[in-house]
């Protein structure tokens, strides 16, 4: 067949999009990360990590923080989060990290 049909992914993005949007328009990562800083080899921000959670939280789902990446899979995470996030990245190890640095 070929054509510009098999150029497209389809994604269920349900309200993910939306919720994705005001958060980036509220510039809620960059502030978390002012606040908390950089840390050297991070490859997904405290900010970002924060951004996954709310929309992770706002699925509605009460899995464990081990089950965290699972959530992602097949959801379009750099269109949602960024280029370069994958659900591999958002790992409990990640997310526990985010959490204890939010909290102090």
């Amino acid at each position: 067949m070929g054509g510009i049909a098999d150029s497209f992914q389809v994604y269920d993005l349900g309200h993910l999009g939306l919720v994705a949007s005001i958060l980036d328009q509220i510039d809620l990562v960059q502030t978390v990360d002012r606040f908390v800083g950089p840390r050297p080899g991070e490859k997904v921000s405290t900010g970002m990590a924060l951004k996954a959670a709310i929309l992770n939280a706002l699925g509605f789902l009460t899995s464990p923080l081990y089950l965290f990446s699972h959530y992602w899979e097949g959801k379009p995470t750099e269109w949602l989060l960024g280029e370069g996030i994958t659900p591999e990245l958002l790992n409990d190890d990640r997310m526990g990290r985010m959490q204890g640095r939010c909290i102090k």
